[in-house]
């Protein structure tokens, strides 16, 4: 997890003066001074040490930049720009082909994967490779236009990327273009469709979403302009077709766009036993898909005692050890445990299994748990630096984001802007069931 520092970045002083003289009385010269900025512009937030561009996440946020206000001492409109180069000096800044995050009103702004692959074409990086690229913000006043305004820079940070390579070693899958929308995930698209995965079919693409009851469709992009529903509720797919109708659960859903087919099958793996959930008590703990190690993960904080694997809270399918050797074996002998917080990872290609200590992010607060009476709702980190939580069951109250069940570290919100911030404000919540997600590498969070 970054910490964030904020750094006091220093500019050249800028004083401008115009005066304006009345037709009326000569005698009279108002006169208006632009002062120097009420002090330095300057990024709030440290840069990690890594950009990774890969281009199964071109659509991710690689990093938001925050920077503060400042003030030129006359009551006129204040503007922003955070601006991207492949020149430290920005002497021959272009923002037709470099970065140019055009007019803000706000000290913020996002650059995604793809803006920093683009800066890294210009740079003439290819697969494996690595370089450097530039950011500064800017704050004027006015708005801007008319080539006249009178502005003041933040120093130049640096960014460290890597254009990731195609290995072998790797999965081999990547996020696709297509992902399911409905009121039965993301109500129509309040945020982003739950994604579909490639596979090693060309055209067919597999998702693993937790859906409540409601309806959904499938979309190409997060966009209405290419749409799957069906309108037979036959399992074909027809564009632009009629939504189709889901309740809620853990599922599997493949999209076969060979023969433009769909299947939807309940489809979850979980964590019982009574290191747990005394065998069964309480849901068991569910595991996530990671595709980028084709596997699937769950973040978990145990108790001294045995466990298993089994699929959809059912004894139907499931998974012990009885070599004690990390391998998963069918209807095997049960694991033992001891108390802590854990990450276990199954591999259904090879049938093994891991199981390691880690640091897990918990949701705590009188919104969850009143405050850690209970264990804190656990996240799992499904992908770098990406931890989810769903389906937290809220009541109105506050919460916070701390780790293992403890306060050494915790986390809130001190501007209700999405931005994590070290010992921060509680963060006001809501009755009902929330999707939570933790971006440790930028130090965003999002309830949806």
């Amino acid at each position: 997890m970054k910490n964030t520092i904020i750094n006091y970045l220093k500019f050249v002083p800028l004083l401008l003066v115009m005066v304006f003289t009345s037709c009326d009385n000569d005698d009279v010269t108002p006169e208006f001074t632009l002062l120097e900025a009420s002090e330095d512009l300057a990024f709030s937030f440290t840069a990690a040490d890594e950009y990774l561009i890969s281009t199964g996440t071109l659509s991710n946020v690689a990093e938001r930049f925050v920077w503060n206000e400042v003030d030129f001492g006359v009551a006129t409109e204040i503007s922003y720009q955070l601006q991207g180069s492949i020149d430290s000096s920005f002497d021959a800044y272009d923002s037709a082909t470099e970065y140019d995050s055009g007019t803000l009103s706000v000290t913020n702004a996002e650059v995604k994967v793809s803006d920093l692959n683009n800066l890294a074409a210009l740079l003439g990086l290819e697969a494996g490779d690595s370089g450097q690229v530039y950011f500064r913000a800017r704050a004027f006043a006015g708005s801007g236009e008319g080539g006249d305004a009178v502005d003041t820079y933040s120093e130049v940070m640096t960014l460290n990327i890597t254009i990731l390579e195609e290995s072998s070693d790797g999965s081999g899958i990547s996020i696709s273009t297509w992902g399911i929308v409905g009121s039965g995930y993301n109500n129509w698209g309040a945020y982003d469709d739950a994604p579909f995965y490639t596979t090693d079919t060309d055209g067919i693409f597999v998702s693993y979403a937790t859906l409540v009851d409601g309806e959904i469709k499938f979309r190409e992009n997060n966009d209405w302009s290419l749409n799957y529903g069906d309108t037979g509720v036959d399992g074909t797919l027809d564009q632009d077709g009629d939504n189709i109708a889901v309740t809620a659960g853990d599922y599997k859903i493949t999209l076969n766009l060979n023969d433009n087919t769909y299947t939807i099958e309940e489809y979850s793996w979980g964590v019982v036993g009574s290191g747990y959930n005394n065998w069964g008590e309480t849901p068991d703990a569910k595991f996530y898909y990671d595709y980028t190690t084709d596997t699937f993960t769950v973040g978990v904080k145990l108790v001294e005692g045995e466990i298993k694997f089994r699929m959809n809270n059912e004894w139907s399918v499931d998974f012990g050890d009885t070599g004690a050797d990390g391998t998963l074996d069918s209807g095997g002998d049960n694991i033992a445990v001891t108390e802590g917080h854990y990450t276990i990872r199954m591999n259904l290609n090879d049938n093994t299994y891991t199981i390691e200590a880690a640091d897990l992010w918990g949701v705590v607060g009188s919104g969850y748990n009143d405050w850690g009476s209970t264990p804190d709702f656990t996240f799992t980190e499904v992908n770098p630096d990406i931890w989810i939580a769903e389906i937290v069951p809220l009541i109105d109250g506050e919460i916070k984001f701390r780790i293992n069940n403890a306060w050494d570290t915790d986390f809130g919100d001190d501007g209700a802007d999405g931005t994590l911030d070290a010992g921060g404000a509680n963060i006001t919540v809501t009755a009902g069931s929330y999707r939570i997600t933790l971006d440790t590498a930028n130090g965003t969070y999002a309830i949806n």
